[in-house]
């Protein structure tokens, strides 16, 4: 069952890593380099699935309206491309001009004094500015009162749900766009009796943080020091582990996905970016926020994150053509749709004056200002690391594997190692 664990694993990663791909049409062609002569801005990004290609004809579009600098789009695998930057930045060589990183992971490299602030260059575009931006996004790139990323979207982590199963299983839960793990239980009673599942077990992180913000859980209380072996995160992963003992979720080792497909699950929990993959199903499904533990709208809390175009530090990189990339930038905020086709949630604000996004599934979450209030990203500088322990001990801890207590324990002294451990906290 370990085997059938880590496979299950594996293909939820795979899924949801989807967020961020599609080798375009460069991709084969290196990792580029700045130079502050070249009329091109190199322009890397982990976009190596389906949303590659929307990326790639954003691109296009761009370099058709023939600016200055045009740029060229690389796409590489995520977590290869950020070993590469560790490696190109320390050498001064080959640093991409432009890239997105996640959210998550930009106080670590302002600390570790990598990135380039935009400040000097917003000046020439005053409608890159907060108004016109979903404030959770751009909040994120603003430390010590400088700009060090600017946004791209924001992806959220929700919970599909198949009609006809919620018609005859939880009549009513979707009525206020809010299912809660009451209803969930309640449904589960009477969906078992007909072998239909009614929670898919899918990504722990996004799940877990979830119900831990909920919960009034915090990741940090001082910026530094992990806060994850708590009665908060208890009581989120036990909510998980009632659950999948009251046969209520999928069984160790099924894949929900295709559980979903089969139209033997009722609660499909997985990112806006799924939406996409699941455009073929042979039956009627919806989009909603992700299981909540109260129907009261200002406690929701859906976990989101956020690509953030950055500058890493390079000295082959010209003020001309910093200012060049913002103008690629400036334009991706007033183009956006291709963007929100890939399934995602520009952050650009004005997609909510375009019709064709208003009937898009994942636009629910930007259209109502109490739905923007629910996006919350956690941006806690070491969240790559408490992302590696959830993703390695999260889907053990739930299915009893390992006894919750000890789960946390051996999850918060790890992060305390790894922590002690890095530069950027020195």
């Amino acid at each position: 069952m370990k085997k059938l664990s880590l496979v299950f694993m594996s293909i939820i990663l795979i899924f949801t890593l989807s967020a961020c791909g599609s080798n375009s049409s460069d991709s084969s062609s290196g990792s580029g380099s700045s130079s502050s002569s070249s009329k091109e801005i190199v322009f890397w990004n982990p976009f190596t699935g389906p949303d590659g290609k929307n990326m790639q004809k954003m691109v296009d579009e761009y370099n058709k309206t023939n600016p200055e600098y045009k740029v060229k789009n690389i796409s590489l695998k995520e977590g290869d491309m950020y070993k590469k930057i560790q490696t190109v930045v320390n050498s001064g060589k080959n640093v991409p001009d432009l890239m997105i990183v996640h959210a998550e992971r930009i106080k670590q490299y302002v600390d570790n004094d990598m990135l380039t602030s935009y400040d000097d260059y917003l000046s020439d575009f005053p409608e890159i500015k907060e108004e016109n931006y979903m404030p959770e996004a751009w909040k994120i790139g603003d430390i010590d009162g400088s700009r060090y990323s600017l946004p791209l979207d924001i992806h959220s982590f929700v919970m599909y749900y198949n009609k006809d199963l919620v018609n005859k299983y939880a009549p009513g839960a979707l009525d206020d766009n809010i299912v809660t793990i009451d209803e969930i239980k309640a449904a589960g009673e009477k969906a078992q009796k007909d072998k239909i599942t009614t929670l898919g077990v899918t990504w722990v992180k996004p799940n877990f943080l979830s119900l831990y913000a909920q919960n009034g859980g915090k990741l940090t209380e001082n910026g530094t020091d992990p806060t994850i072996n708590n009665d908060q995160a208890k009581a989120a992963f036990q909510t998980w582990i009632d659950l999948y003992k009251s046969r209520i979720t999928n069984k160790d080792g099924e894949d929900p996905a295709q559980l979903f497909l089969q139209k033997k699950l009722i609660f499909y929990p997985e990112g806006i970016w799924m939406n996409n993959n699941l455009k073929d199903a042979k039956f009627e499904y919806g989009l909603t926020n992700a299981p909540q533990l109260t129907d009261d709208k200002s406690q929701m809390v859906n976990w989101s994150s956020s690509h953030q175009f950055v500058m890493f530090k390079s000295k082959d990189r010209s003020d001309e053509k910093a200012k060049g990339v913002v103008e690629f930038i400036d334009w991706i905020r007033d183009n956006s749709l291709e963007w929100a086709k890939a399934g995602q949630n520009p952050a650009s604000l004005k997609i909510l004056e375009n019709s064709e996004y208003q009937q898009m599934a994942q636009s629910f979450l930007l259209k109502d200002p109490e739905e923007q209030a629910s996006l919350k990203i956690f941006d806690y500088k070491y969240n790559g690391y408490v992302s590696e322990e959830l993703d390695a001990k999260g889907l053990d801890i739930i299915f009893g594997k390992i006894p919750l207590d000890k789960g946390l324990a051996d999850i918060q002294k790890t992060l305390e190692d790894k922590i002690a451990k890095d530069s950027s906290n020195e």
